[in-house]
């Protein structure tokens, strides 16, 4: 494998707009994330630390679900995707932490890498937009106040910041990896380019 040139992707810009460097902020903490939990098989996934029953894999479920509900259904107010919509979470609040134990790797890293393909097109859309960031959210409408869509990007950047620190844990308990960021030559187990590329 060749040594990448430049910085690494997950770096966020030096320079740039207030939005830009919020949606950077994301990105590291994405590729953060995505670097904690890649490369595991089914037991990897399910290993859990201590008394928690916090598991790799179902945090990668999780914010996956977390993904395309604040895009859709909050910012947009489009319906969830189809992998979505038939769930659990009438009879249990935290189906998507239980039910990762059934599902494969596999279908984990495909299902947060299409979830964040999904919230990077739409960002990007709402960027060239003229109201951008500043555009009214669909969920202004349920809660009766005037809601931005950078209120739920920021939101997304605390949701990630809390499961990364999750995910740093169990997977040093796992297997001994540590660090920030990870390696400059890094890049995610099946994944083409970009975690959610």
């Amino acid at each position: 494998m060749s040594e990448p040139s430049g910085p690494p992707p997950w770096e966020p810009p030096l320079a740039g707009t207030a939005d830009e460097q919020l949606l950077g902020s994301l990105d590291r903490l994405r590729w953060t994330f995505r670097w904690k939990v890649d490369a595991l098989d089914s037991a990897g996934l399910a290993r859990t630390v201590g008394a928690s029953t916090l598991t790799l894999g179902g945090l990668l479920k999780h914010l996956a679900i977390v993904e395309d509900d604040v895009v859709c259904r909050r910012i947009t107010g489009a319906p969830m995707p189809g992998a979505w919509r038939d769930h659990g979470f009438e009879n249990d609040a935290d189906w998507d932490f239980h039910s990762a134990a059934s599902d494969t790797p596999e279908a984990l890293y495909a299902g947060w890498d299409a979830a964040v393909a999904r919230s990077r097109q739409w960002a990007q859309e709402v960027l060239a937009s003229a109201a951008g960031f500043d555009a009214r959210a669909a969920l202004s409408d349920e809660v009766g106040e005037f809601v931005t869509a950078r209120r739920f990007v920021c939101d997304l950047i605390e949701e990630y910041g809390r499961h990364t620190g999750h995910a740093d844990l169990i997977r040093e308990a796992l297997d001994g990896r540590v660090g920030e960021d990870p390696p400059s030559h890094w890049r995610p187990v099946g994944a083409h380019d970009a975690p959610g590329s």
